[in-house]
């Protein structure tokens, strides 16, 4: 399995950290966010991994490498000046995925869950991990059944963990799906992927598991402190 790291967010809430470090790269724990994810993947035997860029991108190459120094090869998929959103992202970075089904993870997130227990190949067109809601987002995002299939509607959401395994052809119907979108025409396109997850939910073609462990969005410089405490403690 390879892996995608979403890094190209302009991390506007974290600001003033991240106008001149990108958010990835802010420290929790002694080591940058992103760290900790590329720890964690190579010590379940992946061995490549892509880290999408546009915000700050020149940043990321001399503080991560060629990943090496965690047993890694690392790719650099740069977006330019403006992120291509979570979608447009992924479809960006395929050329480096390869066929089989691989793994995503938002790098702005900390989070214990085992990346070893998740599908090598979900059942559907992707299977998400999902946590208990945090108090800035109390509603949720999907509902997840006894059968471990998601539902884009449902009165007792989970928030979306920002980890996932996909299957390529969860893109397949990108253009349909997402109609006229606003970036959708742009060349490479911009879209979320939001809606290809609410597609494939429709088709039952998506799954889902309740991660009770540790979990953070760190969304604002308060969050990050946060962690940081609970990481050094």
């Amino acid at each position: 399995m390879r892996a995608l790291i979403f890094a190209a967010g302009k991390g506007e809430r974290m600001r003033p950290l991240t106008e001149h470090t990108p958010k990835p790269l802010l420290s929790a724990g002694g080591k940058p966010l992103i760290e900790w994810h590329l720890e964690r993947l190579a010590a379940v035997g992946i061995a490549e991994a892509v880290v999408n860029i546009a915000w700050l991108a020149d940043r990321f190459e001399p503080a991560l490498g060629d990943g090496s120094r965690w047993g890694l090869r690392l790719h650099y998929s740069h977006e330019g000046a403006e992120p291509l959103e979570t979608g447009g992202g992924m479809l960006q970075a395929l050329r480096w995925l390869g066929d089989e089904p691989f793994l995503a993870v938002n790098a702005d997130i900390w989070c214990d869950v085992d990346f070893a227990r998740l599908p090598e190949i979900p059942r559907g067109l992707a299977h998400l991990v999902m946590v208990d809601n945090p108090a800035q987002h109390p509603r949720g995002d999907f509902a997840l059944d006894a059968e471990g299939r998601l539902h884009s509607e449902g009165e007792s959401k989970l928030t979306f963990a920002g980890i996932g395994v996909y299957r390529r052809e969860l893109l397949d119907d990108w253009r349909r799906i997402v109609g006229d979108a606003p970036g959708v025409d742009e060349t490479p396109p911009r879209f979320k992927l939001a809606p290809l997850l609410r597609a494939a939910m429709h088709a039952q073609r998506a799954t889902g598991e309740h991660h009770r462990g540790r979990w953070t969005d760190v969304g604002t410089p308060e969050r990050l402190a946060d962690l940081d405490r609970s990481l050094s403690a």
